[in-house]
């Protein structure tokens, strides 16, 4: 009987070690040790998270966009090279590759410059960017433009343009101060003439607004030029009435002309020959 306990007892140890070691053999994060156990599970969070992107697309296309309306026509016109320190460079907005392979077919057209796929609304190409596209975003450095709107006054082009906050004091320092940072990087006045008038303008045009007086507006030295569509549809009118007159007037004088060579043979012949 006592054998019989102690088979029973044996065999029933056999099969929780057999347990034991299966269990160990599909988990291997158990072998760790638990500061190794918590590193492990960290490093995995932070592969999750490696391609999230914090950053605007709407506000940085709206930095993007001042950039291009109110400050780009004067570096040209002062065939001024923006330096890769400045971070109004082009190269250093993560969303610029993606910006440039939008392809706008239609009014209710859009087109991924990728893959080809095509979408009613431009809202519909950013999300498909971000869900098949965010592998080709250069996260490796801080190239977020939405974090320059609060200097370049990204609400005036934006749905906030219509909300009137009350200004906050504090706020304007800071944004005045990110304003003046982003003069002195991206035009030192010791890098001669053109710099020096860029890094005037730029404080004309986007820091001494930051005020709470009210008194300066931003981009008060204006913008790109544009040609009204108004004007175009004007101008294009006028030359096709233009060209209608006298198309009309050419068709009247020579039918005119038609008409009195007609008028003239008629008279001939009935002319009497004078007598000899």
């Amino acid at each position: 009987m006592a054998n019989v306990k102690l088979n029973k007892l044996l065999v029933l140890t056999i099969l929780c070690f057999q347990a034991a070691i299966h269990v160990l053999s599909i988990s291997p994060s158990l072998n760790q040790a638990p500061e190794e156990h918590a590193a492990s599970r960290l490093h995995k969070h932070d592969e999750a998270n490696a391609d999230e992107v914090h950053c605007s697309r709407e506000r940085s296309r709206a930095a993007w966009k001042i950039i291009q309306e109110y400050l780009m026509p004067f570096v040209e016109q002062e065939k001024y090279q923006l330096s890769l320190h400045c971070r109004l460079h082009p190269d250093n907005d993560i969303f610029r590759d993606q910006e440039q392979h939008k392809i706008h077919v239609d009014i209710n057209e859009w087109r991924c410059g990728y893959c080809k796929k095509s979408f009613r609304s431009e809202k519909y190409l950013d999300q498909h960017f971000d869900n098949r596209h965010s592998n080709l975003l250069n996260i490796s450095h801080s190239k977020c433009l939405a974090d320059l709107c609060g200097a370049l006054h990204c609400d005036l082009v934006t749905d906030f343009k219509s909300r009137k906050a009350k200004c906050n004091p504090s706020a304007t320092a800071r944004n005045k101060h990110l304003c003046e940072g982003l003069a002195d990087k991206c035009f030192p006045v010791n890098q001669g003439p053109s710099a020096n008038r860029l890094h005037e303008l730029f404080l004309r045009q986007f820091c001494d607004a930051h005020t709470c007086s009210g008194g300066q507006k931003p981009f008060s030295r204006g913008g790109k030029k544009h040609t009204s569509i108004f004007y175009l549809a004007i101008s294009v009118l006028t030359l096709l009435l233009v060209a209608i007159f006298y198309a009309v007037v050419y068709v009247y004088r020579r039918g005119m002309r038609k008409d009195n060579q007609g008028f003239k043979r008629i008279s001939r012949r009935g002319q009497k020959p004078k007598p000899s």
